[in-house]
């Protein structure tokens, strides 16, 4: 048996684990909440699809091996709500979780996988501030399209959203306007106290 080809199939057995978190945020049509590696994949396709909207060229490959493995942390350290009091511990959590999953992995994956999810975290490159956009753009008009079912659920008000997911303007700032618009536009229709 391949020892290489079994380690990354045991690699993947892992990960897939994220088909059982699910998140706060409900789908699209509002029928269920999302789980992990459905808003990873929703998230990837956004990515793609708005690359015009990236302020400087990015690394598409880069940018969706990020999102495809930014919430691989999740299967030991869970989903830790955007808007949650709980999030304070979450980045040690996700760390240590980081530190596990990506090491059952040898060398160069090992590596890449881990250096990949930190830079995602830390936000610094063109690459990860541009995939960052889609990590909050994509829940945040799930709630605009479910009339704010998750911001009414957990008492989310105007000024939380816009704090929370500011950062999208530093990736795409035409889509922070849109945003900005969109935000706005829910709280006339009464999905978002202000």
């Amino acid at each position: 048996m391949n020892a290489t080809i079994k380690r990354y199939l045991d690699f993947m057995v892992e990960i897939d684990k994220v088909k059982s978190i699910y998140r706060k945020s409900r789908i699209f049509d509002k029928s269920r909440y999302e789980n992990d590696a459905e808003h990873s994949w929703t998230i990837c396709v956004m990515a793609a699809l708005f690359r015009e909207f990236s302020p400087v060229p990015v690394n598409l490959e880069r940018v969706l091996l990020m999102l495809l493995l930014h919430d691989v942390v999740e299967v030991d350290a869970g989903d830790t709500f955007l808007y949650s009091s709980a999030r304070d511990g979450a980045a040690e959590r996700e760390r240590k979780a980081a530190e596990r999953i990506f090491g059952l992995l040898d060398g160069g994956h090992r590596d890449l996988f881990r250096g990949l999810w930190e830079e995602f975290e830390a936000r610094e490159t063109p690459e990860a501030k541009y995939a960052a956009v889609f990590d909050r753009l994509e829940p945040l008009y799930q709630n605009y399209v479910n009339e704010g079912s998750t911001w009414k659920e957990n008492g989310v008000s105007r000024d939380m959203v816009l704090a929370a997911n500011r950062h999208i303007a530093e990736g795409a700032p035409e889509v922070w306007a849109f945003v900005e618009e969109v935000v706005e536009d829910a709280v006339r229709r009464g999905f978002l106290p202000s």
